[in-house]
């Protein structure tokens, strides 16, 4: 008898582990053959929150993994090239199309029993995944996958056809709060060790649908294990950026707020069954259970994301900004696509520039306007950037991105120079603030940096651009009359050596600061240009 329930018990754990091997092939599979339009479908189609979504939803539906899904979004952010609030909805939908798993189980799982019928699909898929051309070899580890997943829910419904004389679950009272929180806290688990809420959708419905749990006891596991799955996200987002930390804390806090909200539907669902058709419930609880799965988690995202704007603002409570927001993570996994490689240095660029600016703002006008920035610490970063940039290899053919990546290079060479510029700051700022015959000139280069920081706030890079250097020239063209009259207090001792040295050089770094900025300003927006936008 022992000897029995031993093997019960091996069954079903083998079962779940080939369920889970047959997921993690047939996901790699199709992540590597359709990787990359993923990760470009993402990007091209997510403009908002609603759009990512939608795009959240089928991306995971395909490669049925919403960790995957998250975890490029995550990706994305930390690398520059989405915003927070957009990958929020990529999140958001990720949740609906992580339910189709569920649907699978049940529709194809249980209805057709594809068990036999699946055993050549995996042989042909380990042949073409041996022998095959690298789509072919995917495609075979896909086709394997596929295969395995229902020979794991097969093995997985075998096993527990056993354990209802092994395992009582009567301890845990479904029909009391505190016994639903009880198995969503299971269901967590579940997810945590298997890393796999798929996994735990699929026992819970297998386990449901031998009859060893209720349709109460398995609701509750599978809202468990949506919250479970939100901790790939959460280490994903460890150690990275402000806004990666808020994209991946938003997927813990919508979880949370999905399986609240599921909770307190539970009761109402079951209610709406029995009304509807009595006894439907019982005799059909695998099929609920997963229709249930797929409602709360459309109904999540249709209550979020009317509210977005809210959410956005409570996460950005929770994880303010840092003080200093030089550069977003560069990711050097997109150097495999320059374009995608190039929008990470571009985001990167920008906050540089903007960095800089402030800090010049802030150095002209003596800090009653913009922000000194840590110049150590932005020299860091302009470093890093500079060798990333380096990694990437394209030839003039590549017309659009060599174009962008030679406008970046000319940008990334004048921020270089500009910051050198930020570094002699104390002395040659402070003479041109307090000169008098340097006060206009050093007020119009601030009405300069406050204009062209108001173009860009706008996004106004042409607008910028013409700003800074009419600034330029309009300094380079003062600059011999200022030197003139500088020398000219020298040579009648209304000046010492010293001092009308110190204004030369001020004149001199006020015309490089300005020539620097209208070069940063023109060759960023030429690297705009090159993008087609």
């Amino acid at each position: 008898m022992a000897s029995e329930n031993i093997l019960v018990i091996i069954q079903t754990l083998g079962g779940i582990g080939l369920f889970l091997l047959g997921m993690i092939v047939m996901t790699n599979g199709l992540t590597a053959l359709a990787g990359d339009s993923i990760r470009k479908a993402l990007m091209r189609f997510t403009h908002s929150p609603s759009t990512g979504a939608m795009t959240g939803a089928v991306c995971t539906a395909l490669i049925q993994s919403s960790s995957a899904t998250t975890v490029a979004a995550i990706g994305f952010v930390g690398a520059g090239l989405m915003t927070f609030p957009s990958a929020l909805g990529i999140v958001f939908g990720a949740n609906i199309g992580t339910t189709i798993t569920g649907w699978i189980v049940v529709l194809v799982g249980f209805k057709l029993k594809l068990t036999t019928i699946v055993l050549p699909l995996i042989f042909v898929g380990t042949i073409m995944r041996l022998f095959g051309s690298r789509r072919l070899a995917n495609i075979g580890f896909a086709i394997a996958g596929f295969g395995v997943i229902f020979v794991g829910i097969d093995v997985m419904q075998q096993g527990m056809q056993g354990l209802e004389t092994l395992i009582s679950f009567e301890d845990f009272q479904s029909d009391s709060f505190i016994g639903r929180l009880q198995l969503v806290g299971l269901g967590v688990l579940f997810t945590l060790i298997t890393q796999s809420s798929s996994a735990g959708v699929a026992a819970a419905v297998t386990a449901v649908f031998s009859g060893i749990i209720s349709f109460e006891q398995a609701a509750a596991l599978v809202i468990g294990m949506d919250v479970g799955t939100t901790a790939t996200a959460l280490i994903a987002s460890i150690g990275g950026s402000v806004e990666v930390r808020r994209t991946g804390y938003s997927h813990v806090i919508y979880n949370l707020f999905t399986a609240t909200t599921a909770l307190f539907l539970l009761t109402p669902y079951m209610m709406f069954w029995e009304a509807v058709s009595p006894g439907a419930l019982v005799n059909n609880s695998e099929i609920a259970l997963v229709a249930f799965h797929s409602m709360f988690n459309t109904l999540g995202v249709f209550i979020i994301l009317p509210l977005t704007n809210r959410f956005v603002r409570l996460v950005e409570r929770l994880v303010p900004e840092s003080k200093y927001k030089f550069s977003a993570k560069l990711d050097e996994n997109l150097l495999t696509q320059p374009s995608l490689a190039l929008s990470n240095i571009q985001k990167n660029i920008y906050y540089e520039i903007i960095a800089l600016l402030q800090h010049t703002q802030a150095v002209l006008s003596n800090g009653k306007k913009g922000e000194l920035a840590d110049i150590p610490e932005l020299q860091r970063a302009l470093d890093k950037t500079q060798i990333f940039i380096d990694k990437i290899h394209l030839t003039p053919d590549q017309q659009a991105d060599w174009d962008r990546l030679i406008a970046l290079i000319h940008t990334l060479d004048h921020l270089q120079r500009l910051h050198e510029r930020c570094e002699e700051e104390e002395y040659r700022a402070i003479v041109a603030r307090e000169s008098d015959e340097l006060k206009d000139v050093t007020s119009q280069s601030l009405n300069s940096v406050n204009k062209t920081l108001e173009c860009l706030e706008m996004d106004h890079w042409n607008e910028a651009a013409i700003c800074s250097n009419n600034s330029y020239v309009q300094i380079r063209e003062q600059r011999p009359v200022l030197r003139e009259d500088i020398v000219k207090m020298l040579a009648t001792d209304k000046l010492n050596v010293p001092s009308a040295t110190e204004k030369l050089e001020a004149i001199r770094w006020l015309n490089r600061v300005n020539k620097h900025i209208s070069r940063i300003t023109q060759h960023y927006h030429e690297s705009i240009i090159a993008t087609g936008k």
